[in-house]
C-alpha cells in the first residue's frame, strides 16, 4: 500500500519535489500558505490541503520545506502545526536549510512527541528539484533513514546519511559555502574575460573542461554572460544561509576569512533590492565594484 505524504512548502524548490513524489506513486496532500501552489499539485495528481492540520492528519511521512529556521519552528511547533496533529510514529523529513542548533532542537522536540525526524537539506536548486536529482545530506538514525530510503530516492540522485541529527545542516551550511564562493569567482572571472575582449562563451567552454570546471560554471556561467538572473535559488536565501554558515563557524571556533567576505558581498547585493535574484545575480555587485554595471 502506497504511504500518504504530507508536503508543507510548495515554492520553487518544494513544488516539483511533491510533483516528484507523486509520479513515484506515493499519495501526497500538500499545503502551502499560497492556495495556487497546493492547486498546481492537485492538477498534478496530489491532493490540496487547507491547512498543515489536514495535511498530516493520519500521513505516514511528513515533509516541510519552509524559508528559515522559524517557520520551520513555527510549521512544527504552533497550535495548529505537526506536533499537535501529526500521528506517533510519523516520520519527519525536513528538507528546509536552517541551523544546525536550532535543527537538532527540533529534532529531539519531534522525537519526544513520537515523530522519527530528519533533518536532510538539499542541494541542486530548482533543475535539481524539477529532475529529481537533488544532492541530499541526512542526519538523524539510520533506521529512520533506511525506513524512507524510497521517498528520498523519489526526490534525490545522491543521498548521504551524514550524522546524527543537525548533521544534515552542518553540511548544508558547508555546501551554501563553497557555493557562494564558486559564485563570486565565477562572476570576477566573467568581467575579468570581458575587459579584454575574450569570447566569453569559447573561455567559459574551455574552463569548464579543465581543473576550474564546476557545476557552479556550467549551471551559472550563462546567466551571467546573458545577465539573466530569473531565481533558481533567490539571493535572499542564500545571504540567510550564509549567516548560517558564519555564525556556526565563529560558534565553532573555526575562520573562514574568504567565506565572511562573500558573505558581505551577498548581503550588499541583498540590501541593494536584489534578493530576488538568482544567486547568480552577485554577479551584479562584481560589476558595480569594477564600475562595468551594464544593467
Amino acid at each position: 500500500m502506497s504511504r500518504t505524504i504530507a508536503f508543507i512548502g510548495l515554492g520553487i524548490m518544494g513544488l516539483p519535489m511533491a510533483k516528484n513524489l507523486v509520479t513515484a506513486g506515493f499519495t501526497v496532500r500538500g499545503f502551502n500558505r499560497t492556495p495556487a501552489k497546493a492547486a498546481e499539485l492537485e492538477k498534478a495528481g496530489g491532493q490540496a490541503a487547507g491547512t498543515i492540520a489536514e495535511a498530516v492528519d493520519g500521513a505516514d511521512v511528513i515533509i516541510t520545506m519552509v524559508p528559515d529556521s522559524p517557520d520551520v519552528e513555527d510549521v512544527l511547533t504552533g497550535e495548529e502545526g505537526i506536533l499537535a496533529h501529526a500521528k506517533s510514529g510519523a516520520y519527519w523529513i525536513d528538507n528546509s536549510t536552517i541551523r544546525p542548533d536550532v535543527a537538532k532542537n527540533l529534532s529531539a522536540q519531534a522525537a519526544q512527541k513520537g515523530l522519527k525526524p530528519l533533518d536532510a537539506p538539499v542541494s541542486g536548486g530548482e533543475a535539481g528539484a524539477i529532475n529529481g536529482a537533488l544532492s541530499i545530506m541526512v542526519g538523524g538514525d539510520r533506521g529512520d533513514f533506511d525506513a524512507v530510503s524510497d521517498v528520498f530516492d523519489a526526490v534525490g540522485k545522491t543521498i548521504v546519511l551524514v550524522g546524527p541529527a543537525g548533521s544534515g545542516q552542518t553540511v548544508k551550511a558547508a555546501n551554501q559555502l563553497i557555493v557562494a564562493g564558486n559564485i563570486e569567482l565565477l562572476a570576477e572571472a566573467v568581467v575579468f574575460l570581458e575587459a579584454y575582449g575574450v569570447e566569453t562563451d569559447s573561455a567559459l567552454q574551455v574552463l569548464g573542461g579543465g581543473l576550474a570546471g564546476s557545476k557552479v560554471l556550467d549551471q551559472k556561467g550563462q546567466k551571467m554572460l546573458d545577465r539573466s538572473f530569473d531565481p533558481g535559488f533567490r539571493l535572499e536565501l542564500h545571504h540567510k544561509d550564509m549567516g548560517i554558515v558564519t555564525a556556526a563557524a565563529r560558534e565553532a571556533g573555526v575562520s573562514i576569512p574568504l567565506g565572511s567576505a562573500v558573505a558581505q558581498l551577498v548581503a550588499s547585493t541583498v540590501q541593494q533590492g536584489n534578493g530576488g535574484l538568482d544567486h547568480s545575480g552577485l554577479f551584479t555587485v562584481v560589476e558595480q565594484l569594477s564600475g562595468k554595471n551594464q544593467s
